[in-house]
């Protein structure tokens, strides 16, 4: 720890300019009251970065002087003190010299003020340090760090920051109330705050598990009296849905029975008299047999002259093919003969001119469908240039421009398909399909901006919606939900997000067609109340998250690729149209006949070989043709005689039915009744579902009601039982009472999950809050055993027994809570005093408090510093004075004491350097100087 050894002030309160030795080991501050002793302490409390004294700063001090600019600047020594090898002090702050100069400007800047710190190796005037750069000046808490780092710890800091009158005030602390102040003083106050801190979470997490539990409570009660009413709505369903069943199946089903058994019946009785009219008809049957032998001839006759005319037609078939493959060879040599004549002839110009404008209209066509091609590739390659260097898929237009508006308009927002990202890649296709319709919702930071948001949107006519609430996602999102596929970033609309949550994830339409509800395929097919329908999105239009980017690309690469093979093939084409195209520009400039028939001469000699062969294979088929034609007219003219046959016969079977016929009519009219009768019933059954007209249906109803009666009964009976419950209010009829069921019951299991975490983290909290007491014991333990030493080794310096009581401690909080540090004293051997037990003497008072102030201070580990005490030998009388000022000598620290004048000369007796102010004259602007005494040591007298 650094002594200090002068200090410097410049328009300092009312100090115009003052310098002053501190190289001293106590120096006293004498003057009378409101001389300015305090404000020689604050101004050193000041350079410090401590507090000013009584609630001032040192803003008081420097608007007091009515300057710009105020300074502060001390001289302090850098050798290295204690043990043996140590470094200096401000070694860590690489200042090595014995004497470093630590200084404070305190500067104007519009109205207020502010402090700036240096320190640098060596002496330094203010001039010198006033020429400094910026860099070099450093804010309060960098100051503080530098002289904690130098010696001036937390301790010395909070000692040197009492207020005045606290210091002799000490022993009248009471126990707890000290145990606090050693705690604040050697920083360990800390762990006891985050104690308490953890104790305080855990009884809070403790109270909203009792709430929960009680809430949860009530939220049971409620489902279960919903419970009931579900049930009761349940059975009133199933009761209208008999009634239903008995109107619409059971009566007209038993009924529709009845009927049919009494027409089948009936048609029993009418086939027995079917049956005496038998003879005539197999009569009629062997006379239908040989008209069917006739009928049969006939047809075979006909099918004869049918397969003669197939075969002519293939005769005919075969001899055109014969004929195509002959014409083909007839060509080539006529073609021949052709060249042959016009080798010494020109070539035909008109012909060459017709096949180059053909040629030149497909290369234009060709031309123009390469073009179309390369405008979507261009297309296509210009939308994927757009992507490059984006993070998500850039917006469209008017999404562009309405945001630009808004940030004009000091807006702040987000939209959705910036703040949402895909979780879970395999359902990208869902959350696409389904979040398309919403990914350009504009939400908004501050739901105060809505009315002027509203008026932008409205005059850009933005499509979608623009929210002013918004909600962060839940910790959890339920499981298997849509909502748990997402990775959110900023806030929501709340409507969303219980859209999201509700939703559920199937791995098909089957699993959702049996799951019911609200749910949603890894193909984007959704379904919810309204049915159900495809949300595919193509993977060119993926808007949310990086990976969307990805997959724009990759579709639009596939275009690409499928664009080049289109011109690749196009270009192709249009290479072998324009080689044909050259070939007949360069017959047309003069190619010649005779050069193609040398070209061609072997083409045209195989042509030769093979034109004798196809003219034979013509003949024979010329020759079958014809003797097909011959057989056709035999086959006609039996089919001729076939059918006069069958004619003859038919005619005389037409005599016989007339017969059978006249003795039907009377069996007819007696059918047509029954007729009519199975009419209806068939009528009447295919008006039912086949499903209710199969016997062993039909078998279950008759079982059931016995017949149509005893179902029109059953059916009387129940209309009267719901009107009565309906009169009496017993039937639930609201549908909504099982939704808000479902709800409750989800609320339920909500609850009961919330409630399970938080007793999961009240155990947590509770285990926390032991640690933090078992560590705030420990530290309690070596603080106050720090202390007692640091008491007991000051009180044999004063030539005092101080023996500090260590607290009894223990793992509890009343315990703990009730904890206080006692601390005895025994001045010459009279017995043990306590903190405030008004038994010592007013000059045993202060030394007992000055050994529990200098003990708050003492560290081993950096011996030395100082302290400011304000008035310590106040009502002492000179023996007592005696005994301060020799305490104080005996201790290694630097004391700077301040003192009104006063006759009593035993209080500069320890000083070695004593300070004396004076008050401001009225009028005057600046304090007299400051006197400044020092002692000679061989002399011991002041000069």
């Amino acid at each position: 720890m650094f002594h200090l050894q002068s200090l410097e002030l410049l328009h300092w309160d009312y100090c115009r300019r003052v310098s002053m030795p501190l190289d001293g080991a106590i120096i006293t501050i004498a003057g009378p009251n409101g001389s300015g002793k305090t404000t020689l302490l604050d101004a050193m409390r000041t350079l410090l970065g401590l507090e000013c004294s009584g609630g001032r700063t040192y803003k008081t001090y420097a608007r007091h002087a009515n300057a710009e600019t105020a300074w502060l600047r001390a001289l302090v020594d850098n050798k290295p003190r204690g043990r043996q090898n140590s470094s200096r002090p401000f070694a860590s702050s690489l200042l090595y010299a014995d004497q470093v100069t630590l200084a404070c400007r305190i500067e104007r800047h519009g109205g207020d003020w502010q402090r700036r710190y240096i320190m640098v190796d060596g002496v330094h005037e203010i001039e010198a340090l006033a020429t400094r750069p910026e860099k070099d000046w450093l804010g309060i808490e960098a100051w503080k760090r530098r002289l904690e780092a130098a010696g001036l710890t937390r301790a010395i800091g909070r000692v040197l920051a009492l207020e005045q009158g606290q210091t002799d005030r000490l022993c009248e602390l009471s126990a707890k109330e000290l145990l606090r102040l050693v705690f604040e003083v050697f920083g360990d106050q800390e762990v006891l705050d985050r104690y308490d801190q953890a104790r305080s979470h855990q009884q809070q997490l403790l109270k909203e598990v009792e709430q929960s539990t009680h809430e949860l409570s009530h939220t049971q009660a409620q489902l279960s009296d919903l419970a009931n009413r579900v049930n009761s709505y349940q059975q009133y369903q199933l009761r209208l849905k008999e009634r239903e069943r008995l109107a619409t199946e059971v009566l007209p089903v038993l009924q529709w029975s009845e009927s049919r058994q009494r027409t089948a019946q009936a048609l029993r009785e009418l086939h027995r008299q079917r049956l005496f009219a038998a003879t005539d008809h197999r009569q009629m049957a062997a006379r239908r047999q040989q008209l069917h032998a006739l009928f049969e001839a006939h047809q075979a006759a006909r099918h004869k002259l049918s397969e003669l005319d197939e075969q002519r037609k293939q005769a005919r078939r075969d001899f055109d093919a014969a004929r195509e493959a002959e014409r083909p060879i007839e060509l080539l040599a006529k073609r021949e003969e052709e060249l042959r004549a016009l080798a010494a002839v020109e070539a035909d110009a008109q012909e060459l001119a017709e096949r180059l404008q053909e040629l030149s209209g497909r290369q234009h066509s060709l031309r123009e469908s390469y073009t179309r091609a390369n405008d979507q590739s261009r297309k296509a390659q210009a939308a994927m240039e757009a992507l490059s260097g984006q993070r998500l898929p850039p917006p469209p237009p008017e999404v562009t421009r309405f945001r630009r508006a808004l940030d004009e308009a000091g807006i702040a927002h987000h939209v959705l398909a910036d703040c949402i990202d895909i979780a879970d890649e395999a359902w990208r296709a869902a959350a696409e399909g389904f979040l398309r319709p919403s990914r350009w919702v504009v939400v908004l930071q501050r739901s105060g901006d809505e009315g002027r948001a509203f008026g932008l949107a409205a005059k850009e006519r933005y499509r979608h919606y623009v929210v002013g609430d918004a909600e962060n996602a839940p910790a959890v999102a339920p499981k298997d939900s849509l909502l748990s596929k997402l990775s959110l970033n900023a806030k929501l609309p709340g409507w969303l997000l219980r859209q999201l949550g509700g939703i559920r994830c199937v791995k098909d339409t089957e699993a959702g067609a049996q799951a019911g509800g609200e749910w949603i395929t890894p193909d984007a097919y959704y379904r919810d109340g309204r049915g159900g329908r495809s949300l595919w999105v193509e993977a060119r239009e993926f808007q949310f998250g990086v990976a969307a980017l990805d997959s724009r690309r990759a579709a639009l690469e596939k275009e690409l690729a499928r664009y080049d093979g289109e011109l690749s093939r196009i270009a192709k084409e249009q290479a072998e149209v324009e080689r044909q195209l050259k070939d007949v520009q360069r017959a047309a400039q003069g190619h010649k006949a005779a050069q193609e028939l040398g070209e061609r001469a072997d083409e045209f000699a195989q042509g030769r070989a093979r034109l004798a062969a196809l003219r034979q294979a013509r003949v024979e088929a010329s020759t079958r043709m014809g003797a097909l034609d011959q057989e056709h007219d035999r086959a006609l003219t039996q089919a001729t005689r076939s059918e006069r046959d069958y004619e003859a016969a038919k005619e005389s079977l037409k005599a016989g039915e007339d017969n059978v016929s006249r003795v039907q009519r009377e069996w007819a009219a007696k059918r047509q009744d029954l007729t009519l009768a199975a009419q209806s019933s068939r009528e009447a059954r295919g008006k039912f579902p086949a499903s209710w007209v199969q016997p062993q249906r039909l078998q279950a109803l008759r079982d059931e009601f016995e017949n149509a009666k005893q179902a029109e009964i059953a059916m009387r009976h129940l209309q009267q039982e719901l009107d009565t419950g309906l009169a009496n209010g017993t039937w639930e009829t609201d549908p909504q009472v099982q939704e808000r069921h479902a709800r409750m019951h989800m609320s339920v299991l909500e609850q009961s999950t919330q409630l399970d975490d938080r007793r999961a983290s009240n155990e947590m909290a509770r285990i926390a809050a032991f640690n933090a007491r078992e560590r705030y014991i420990d530290v309690l333990r070596a603080t106050v055993r720090r202390y007692k030493k640091n008491v007991a080794e000051l009180g044999e310096l004063a030539g005092v027994t101080a023996l500090a009581e260590l607290p009894h401690l223990d793992n509890d909080d009343m315990v703990l809570a009730q904890a206080g540090l006692s601390v005895k004293f025994n001045f010459d051997g009279k017995g043990d005093v306590g903190l405030n037990d008004g038994e010592a003497s007013g000059g045993q008072q202060v030394l007992k408090s000055l050994i529990l102030l200098v003990g708050l201070m003492k560290d081993d580990d950096s011996p030395g510093g100082f302290v400011f005490i304000d008035e310590p030998f106040a009502h002492l009388d000179v023996r007592n004075i005696q005994l301060v000022g020799h305490f104080l000598r005996s201790t290694r620290a630097q004391y700077l004491l301040t003192t009104p004048i006063t006759h009593n000369v035993e209080v500069f007796e320890p000083s070695e350097i004593t300070l004396v102010t004076s008050k401001k004259p009225r009028g005057e602007r600046w304090a007299p100087p400051i006197a400044v005494i020092t002692r000679r040591p061989e002399k011991s007298v002041y000069e």
